[in-house]
């Protein structure tokens, strides 16, 4: 089971570089690899996704996994948008005609995926507990 050290328990500047600087970093590289190559970017993301399940587990609950999805979302989505504007390249997968909504799609996807993960920690804390106290009470 993966049971990581719950984000608010954390330093603050441990807070600050999982919560805020990873996935601006994450975001980055995506909006580099926006103009480099659309299967790069597909995976990147597939990645970035994981993370963000992954990072649900630092939260007792979807909720406080929707929280910081949502924020780490929008970073990552802000991120790329400005990272792909600095490298100037051609995006070789579509942004649609108002790109600046990618930061919101992004927001929205964080959202849940976190969530998803902590949903996940609560139910595996929560079965650990139930087997703790069954074999407690099997015990003589």
């Amino acid at each position: 089971m993966y049971d990581p050290p719950l984000l608010r328990d954390r330093p603050r500047p441990v807070q600050v570089a999982l919560g805020g600087v990873i996935p601006a970093i994450l975001g980055a590289i995506a909006g580099v690899l926006l103009g480099v190559s659309s299967t790069a970017y597909y995976i990147w993301g597939l990645v970035a996704a994981i993370a963000a399940v992954v990072a649900g587990f630092e939260h007792q609950d979807g909720l406080g996994g929707a929280d910081r999805g949502l924020v780490g979302g929008a970073i990552y989505g802000a991120a790329l948008l400005v990272a792909h504007a600095l490298v100037g390249t051609t995006a070789k997968v579509s942004l649609g005609s108002l790109p600046s909504l990618l930061a919101v799609l992004t927001a929205i996807i964080g959202m849940l995926l976190s969530a998803l993960g902590g949903r996940i920690a609560r139910g595996q804390r929560e079965k650990a507990v139930r087997t703790a106290v069954a074999k407690e009470n099997i015990s003589p």
